[in-house]
């Protein structure tokens, strides 16, 4: 692992909470640690568990210029201070990184190398401050299937495809001091963060202190499961972090969500998860942490509390937390941590009351608002087909179904006209006719940090698969399968259980280690589905074990995603459709031709706890983890650079210097208000980093396309978006392009916008491009939640190379309204009760926006359209240390002047 934070070696004597430092002796070893009980306050065990963390943070740091002690008076005060938006700073201990978002932040700091150099400072300063840990798990993709040698095959076009990449990373693995890379086959980010990485309470020099992350992916929070507390940010904030920035954030509030009961026998964890975002959702918990307590809490392992907090971001909360048990140290062991860390993380927290039981009642803290699940009402269920909130009961999938099919285009509709409900498509594959229809399902996968982790629901799967296929039942040949294993750990335990050649014969075979079809790396449909599903303009489904589901995400094709357990992705996939219902139709008939039912085949719980007691041991985590940055072949091959500055390569169409500070100086810019801007998007509500952020395969008809041809390269060489973030120049060009987009100005979803002047169609980028050319300013509209969805960097970097000033909206997502700021863009919202609606705009006005001389937290500004019409917007800088990073350009520049 990287080194911990050097920023302890020397505790000032000027900490006016040094008198708080304890020693304690463990097993022969000397440890210091602030004891927050020593503060001699009650209102320190009324806190949330979650707030504790904050506010040891800020003790501990408090130095009277980054922290204060009127910081730490405003944590320890949340009660009272919970309702006045009050800033708090917040050092996390570490920055996570996946490789997707973690090579812009590698080329990010390989170019403030480059313009600390021309400035005059020194670049070898440019190093992660706080431990940064790496873990490439999103570039693989699933191209074979349904193969023994599938995993094989994908690694090796894996490593073709991203060979540049690869390399550059391994150069910063080396220049870059304090930052450990996870090579790709390793698994996914967030369950070796949980397995492997997470040290729960961090040891630096005898100091002992709580761990605590930031990460570049929205679900980082699946480590809350394990109680470290973390949150995904955008990967400009992250980079600010690692560079010894603290974030600047509003005390949040805390919702206590309590768990009574226990699971019936037949439900899961991914059943409990989807029923709390649902529920979460509805009641609204955007911008809180949500911490769980309760007895119900004592039932659940850390597989299933992980689950939860994995779908933080889909709830909407900034964390969902569960506290530090003994379940907790339990896992710990079984993770194969040492003896050592174990005595000192307990003797820590119990020190500084962060260790609880969940079955004491006395022990709860304040919560700013409660709510309640009872575990034995939780019923299977799905979600779908386009938000990972919208919950369906199984027994309803059929009926929901056809309801979404005749129903209003938008989150529960696809408007299929009457005459067109029952198309049917018959096709030929492998010899044989099959027949594809609304609600056919075509792909089926296990796969995402969500379900993977869980012991339970993986080994639900294969005991299930063992049962089919004992009953003879089979999946269809066309439907694209696969299981991707969150980490080596899986693949292990799965075949000392003996369920993986179950798995195989049902055509689940392991495709890979990484973030796939979750992340749209899912691969192609066969040629022959593909055909048939676009003869019949048909809502072919997918279905997966994943946290994200949104259009145009997991595949082109597949108009209609739902999120379910493992085992429910192998019932649908033997089921062939979506359209069942499993209580009343059989999956199949048995070679007696007796119709076997899903009830014949799932598993109760108790014999997955049975099977999974017996082979999750140990031995299995120190095998995985002991060769984790080693174990790749390939990876130990590849030569790289042992320059301190990047040597770049100006014919790479993979890694490229970014523009972002190509006229930077030491002095501030002049920020001038914006004049008659034009709108380049003009949205609606709901639109997500998924819309905005390249990502997925890129269309052979889009500009990205047109640019990688320039360079002479061919189609079936132009990879991936997320393949290419570490180049500007395709990243722009992708901004916008998802096919799913839908685009005021436009009569039909798709990556094209108006150029207002000539009234012309045309590719976003064009437009972009031809504003530029009449030195045109561009904002953009929105409507309610704009940004929702994964924390991605380019959906804010993108806008800005496209020379958007300002994003118009009724509501932000917390991340990327941050990451606006991030880039120099300004977040305006409407006054509460207004929009574009009800202000009669269209988008085709021209619009000047005062930007007031000094900039502050929470001011209101004018716009004035050129149809004379004046109205006032909300500046959504929250935070003085986002005004000063905006009156720098951004907070890279911002990092860059402190450097010099």
């Amino acid at each position: 692992m990287s080194s911990p934070c050097l920023q302890f070696e020397h505790i000032s004597n000027q900490n006016p909470y040094a008198h708080l430092i304890q020693t304690a002796t463990i097993n022969g070893e000397n440890y210091r640690y602030f004891s927050l009980p020593e503060l001699n306050d009650v209102r320190y065990e009324r806190l949330p568990f979650s707030i504790r963390v904050l506010l040891e943070s800020c003790v501990r740091n408090c130095d009277h210029f980054h922290i204060h002690t009127k910081d730490v008076e405003n944590i320890l005060n949340w009660e009272v201070n919970q309702d006045e938006s009050i800033e708090i700073p917040f050092k996390p201990a570490r920055v996570l990184l996946q490789d997707f978002t973690g090579v812009p932040a590698v080329v990010d700091f390989a170019a403030m190398r480059d313009v600390v150099k021309r400035l005059g400072g020194d670049p070898a300063k440019i190093n992660p401050v706080c431990p940064a840990d790496l873990v490439i798990d999103h570039s693989v993709q699933v191209d074979v299937s349904r193969s023994s040698d599938a995993l094989q095959q994908n690694e090796i076009r894996e490593f073709e495809r991203n060979e540049e990449r690869f390399r550059f990373l391994k150069w910063g693995s080396i220049a870059l001091k304090n930052m450990q890379i996870i090579p790709p086959g390793s698994g996914i980010v967030h369950q070796v963060n949980l397995e492997y990485l997470a040290r729960v309470v961090f040891s630096s020099n005898g100091m002992l202190y709580p761990d605590s992350v930031v990460g570049t992916d929205s679900h980082t929070t699946m480590v809350n499961g394990l109680g470290v507390v973390g949150w995904g940010v955008g990967g400009i904030e992250a980079e600010a972090v690692m560079l010894g920035q603290s974030i600047s954030m509003v005390l949040p509030k805390v919702v206590g969500y309590k768990l009574i009961g226990e699971l019936d026998q037949y439900t899961t964890s991914t059943d409990v998860v989807l029923t709390i975002t649902k529920h979460l959702r509805s009641v609204g918990v955007v911008g809180k942490f949500v911490e769980f307590y309760g007895p119900g809490v004592a039932q659940l392992s850390i597989a299933d509390r992980s689950t939860i907090s994995n779908m933080c971001p889909e709830y909407g909360a900034t964390v969902g937390y569960f506290p530090i048990d003994q379940m907790s140290m339990d896992y710990l062991q079984q993770t194969n941590r040492s003896e050592e860390k174990l005595s000192y993380i307990e003797t820590f927290l119990k020190a500084n009351k962060m260790f609880r039981d969940y079955t004491k009642s006395e022990e709860d803290p304040i919560y700013s608002d409660y709510y309640e699940l009872d575990l034995s009402t939780v019923s299977s269920c799905c979600s779908g087909p386009k938000r990972p909130h919208d919950k369906v009961l199984v027994t309803n999938m059929k009926e929901d179904f056809k309801n979404c099919l005749t129903s209003p285009a938008g989150f529960k509709g696809f408007q299929i006209p009457p005459d067109k409900l029952d198309i049917t498509i018959p096709f030929e594959f492998e010899s044989k006719e099959e027949i594809l229809s609304h609600g056919s399902v075509v792909m089926a996968a296990i796969t995402s940090c969500t379900n993977t982790s869980n012991p339970s629901v993986m080994l639900g799967a294969g005991l299930l698969a063992k049962k089919a296929v004992d009953a003879g039942l089979k999946v269809l040949p066309y439907i694209k399968t696969s299981l991707s294993p969150g980490s080596g750990v899986v693949t292990y335990y799965l075949k000392e259980s003996g369920v993986i050649p179950y798995l195989e014969e049902l055509g689940f075979n392991i495709v890979g280690y990484g973030c796939m079809t979750c992340i749209g790396n899912s691969g192609p449909l066969s040629d022959e589905v593909s055909t048939a599903i676009e003869k019949g303009d048909l809502v072919a489904v997918g279905v997966l074990s994943g946290n994200r589901n949104y259009e145009g995400r997991v595949h082109p094709l597949t108009r209609a995603n739902f999120l379910a357990s493992p085992l429910l992705v192998i019932a649908y996939a033997l089921a062939g459709t979506i359209c069942i219902d499993f209580e009343t139709e059989p999956l199949g008939y048995n070679a007696d031709g007796k119709p076997i039912y899903l009830k014949d085949i799932w598993p109760t719980r108790n014999e997955i706890q049975v099977v999974e007691k017996k082979n999750v041991i140990p031995a299995m985590f120190k095998e995985v983890y002991s060769k984790i940055t080693t174990g790749n072949d390939r990876w130990n091959k590849l030569a790289t650079p042992d320059d301190l500055l990047y040597p770049w390569n100006p014919r790479s169409s993979y890694i490229k210097s970014p523009p972002f500070f190509d006229n930077m100086t030491k002095e501030l810019p002049v920020i001038d208000s914006i004049k008659n801007a034009y709108v380049l998007m003009n949205f609606g509500d709901s639109v997500t980093t998924d819309h905005i952020s390249p990502a997925g395969s890129i269309a052979r008809n889009s500009p990205a396309a047109r640019y990688l041809a320039s360079l002479n390269l061919k189609p079936r060489e132009f990879n991936s978006y997320g393949s290419r973030r570490g180049n500007d120049a395709v990243m722009a060009r992708g901004t916008f392009a998802n096919i799913r987009l839908v685009n005021k100005f436009m009569s039909k979803p798709g990556p094209k916008t108006l150029h207002i002047p000539t009234g012309a169609t045309m590719d976003v980028f064009d437009a972009a491009e031809k504003y530029k050319q009449t030195n045109d300013s561009v904002i953009i509209l929105a409507g309610k939640e704009y940004g929702s969805g994964s924390s991605r960097d380019w959906a804010a970097k993108g806008p800005s190379m496209l020379g958007v000033r300002a994003v118009l909206a009724e509501s932000f997502e917390r991340i990327h309204r941050s990451n606006l700021i991030g880039m120099g863009i300004i977040p305006l919202q409407y006054l509460p009760g207004e929009s574009a609606e009800s202000l009669g705009l269209t988008g085709k006005e021209q619009y000047t926006i005062t930007v007031p001389s000094e900039i502050k937290p929470q001011l209101t500004t004018t716009v004035e359209l050129s149809t004379g019409k004046t109205f006032e917007v909300l500046l959504r800088f929250d935070t003085d240390v986002e005004c000063t990073y905006f009156l720098n350009g951004g907070i890279l520049n911002y990092m860059i002047r402190g450097m010099l």
